[in-house]
């Protein structure tokens, strides 16, 4: 049984097989093409490895059992991702156009979908680049030996350190103090932090010529952003298994928590990762699509791509867990080489009489013989397993974890630089798919005139972006980042996943974009691609954007602040949003989610509104 609704006029609103034949042969579309295919696959590549590879990936594995986390997040890569890409990869080189055009060509009703998926490019693209000057900073001040993080800076008098950096740590203090000069509250926007603006607009520059002609520039720069990593990963995970330790933080990262999926929020987080992971919904994937020739193998490149994208989480993960191995192993020799000092002071002991390796038994002989006076000691609690579950979410797994690690590394400056520009090109290949998801759309929707050439375009875009973001550059930027790493790409982007899916299996109909498919490829789809697009991905997309959504409205919304005062210090604090906070969130979050079924009524209504003056 079928069930396509009506759509009238789609027959009129797309060309048929012999057409696209045609406008291939002769480049009549006026669309830019990919050099070669290596070109648009490491584009993707680049566009789909960013950021949150390395470390949105690794927390979530650390918060839900290791390897636990890594069963769930492959089964819905599978079931979920893979699927959803071929859709987007297909769509976008049938009917040549870009987000918007894609879907306002299926259906008029369903222009929504490209604007919304035009604005979480836009909102994920301001922070995304916000972070990208902050790894430009960091890049800038490893060129120094030692390096500016490794020491307190003296205070006004000389006389002694800053007693904040003290009382933290030198990591800690560099990146909340030095590098972005954080208030204690997302209410007190502090003023402007000016050297940030420097990096920032440097951040937007290089984006703004790297963009500037489309993926005539960004996809000559993709030979550097996209590759680079994988090698400097390759570099970082060599020198990693020779640290001490980093053994243990690879065994902690694969060893299965078998409990945690159990639990429906490891589920949940798995589905929302290969949202990220992949970078559906963002509409960049399809522009970069509809570049490629009418039969271009993009079943194939789907599953090339979903291979790439899964190894490499893991890869990156890899890599990560052998620095948190070797740091949790520094921290772990250090407490007990702190309790060794104190026993030994205490109980008069000879220097060497007491080693980390008999360490256990020198403390159990010695609060046997005198516990009351080892109650009264300062001995600190020294436990593996506890070091290395302590997760650092986000940013601070790049700016304080690695940058801790790397002060250990002899030549850490080399070390510093190499990790910094992986970072600025795993972010900038990212930010060019997002470009492409602006402005294009922004084309399709004529909201420039459209006469003006694709360099204008591209510079009004980033000037527009690069003073929006002016915002993350206030000392309140950091928790305005978080904000919208928390919402601006959660719900939109499950939402506009299920909106693509169901527009293109119910209205455009299944069956013709099987053909569609046949036509481009030379065979049709198998069982697996026709299950998962009917029934699997829709109702798993569904589930996990049904569970986000009562788990968020149940939970209290709260944030960390970097507050000197707090009882907590030097742990962030985690403090309430005041209550305006709330609509921040509907626009971040509640718009482009509700700019589908907008849309759709705006057109409704104003196609009435036509009639009854006519």
């Amino acid at each position: 049984m079928r069930l396509v609704l009506p759509n009238p006029g789609l027959d009129l609103r797309i060309p048929d097989h012999e057409d696209l034949d045609r406008m291939d042969k002769e480049e009549a579309d006026g669309r830019p093409k990919w050099d070669n295919k290596a070109q648009y696959i490491l584009t993707c590549v680049g566009f789909c490895i960013g950021l949150g590879n390395v470390w949105r990936f690794p927390y979530l594995c650390q918060t839900h059992g290791g390897g636990a986390f890594m069963i769930p997040y492959l089964i819905l890569l599978v079931l979920e991702g893979m699927p959803l890409l071929l859709l987007e990869f297909a769509i976008g080189q049938r009917l040549r156009k870009g987000s918007v055009g894609v879907w306002r060509a299926i259906n008029p009703y369903l222009t929504g979908i490209g604007v919304a998926s035009m604005l979480v490019s836009l909102l994920v693209g301001l922070y995304y680049n916000t972070l990208i000057a902050w790894i430009l900073w960091y890049l800038f001040n490893s060129f120094q030996d030692p390096l500016p993080w490794t020491q307190c800076p003296l205070n006004d008098n000389g006389t002694g350190f800053v007693s904040e950096c003290q009382r933290s740590s030198t990591v800690d203090y560099y990146f909340y103090r030095v590098t972005l000069n954080s208030s204690t509250s997302i209410a007190d926007s502090g003023g402007i932090h000016w050297p940030v603006v420097l990096c920032l607009l440097t951040a937007w520059s290089v984006v703004a010529i790297c963009c500037m002609r489309g993926i005539g520039t960004s996809g000559k720069a993709v030979y550097v952003t996209a590759i680079l990593p994988y090698i400097v990963l390759a570099i970082f995970l060599i020198r990693g298994l020779t640290l001490k330790g980093s053994f243990s933080g690879i065994k902690f990262l694969f060893t299965p928590d078998v409990d945690e999926l159990m639990k429906p929020t490891t589920w949940l987080d798995a589905g929302a990762q290969v949202f990220y992971a992949f970078g559906l919904g963002w509409g960049g994937l399809i522009s970069f699509s509809s570049y490629n020739p009418v039969h271009n193998n993009c079943v194939q490149d789907a599953v090339i791509l979903s291979v790439i994208t899964g190894l490499t989480s893991i890869y990156a993960a890899t890599v990560t867990y052998s620095i948190i191995g070797f740091r949790a192993t520094e921290k772990y020799d250090n407490c007990i080489n702190s309790n060794i000092i104190t026993l030994l002071n205490t109980f008069d002991l000879p220097e060497g009489n007491i080693t980390a390796s008999n360490y256990e038994a020198a403390f159990n002989r010695l609060n046997g013989s005198s516990p009351e006076i080892v109650l009264g000691l300062d001995i600190k609690t020294c436990d593996m397993q506890t070091l290395l579950s302590e997760g650092v979410e986000g940013t601070g797994l790049a700016f304080i974890v690695f940058t801790e690690a790397i002060t250990k590394m002899p030549g850490s400056p080399v070390w510093s630089v190499l990790f910094f520009v992986m970072l600025l090109c795993l972010g900038l290949s990212t930010l060019f798919g997002n470009i492409e998801g602006v402005v294009v759309p922004l084309k399709d929707l004529n909201v420039f005139p459209k006469k003006w050439p694709h360099e204008i375009l591209t510079g009004i875009t980033c000037i527009a972006a690069f003073l929006v973001c002016f915002l993350f550059t206030l000392h309140s930027g950091i928790y305005w980042v978080t904000l919208f790493d928390n919402f601006a790409g959660s719900v939109p982007l499950l939402t506009i996943g299920l909106f693509e899916m169901i527009a293109v299996v119910y209205i455009y109909g299944i069956d013709r974009f099987n053909e569609d498919i046949e036509f481009m490829v030379g065979r049709k789809p198998g069982i697996f691609w026709q299950v998962t697009w009917r029934f699997i991905s829709p109702l798993i997309v569904l589930v996990i954007l049904v569970f986000y959504l009562v788990t968020q409205v149940q939970q209290e919304l709260t944030y960390l602040v970097w507050d000197p005062k707090s009882e907590e210090f030097p742990s962030l604090a985690s403090v309430p949003y005041p209550g305006w906070i709330n609509g921040v969130i509907f626009l971040l979050a509640g718009v482009p989610s509700l700019a589908v079924p907008v849309y759709a009524l705006c057109r409704l209504f104003f196609i009435c509104c036509k009639k009854a003056t006519q």
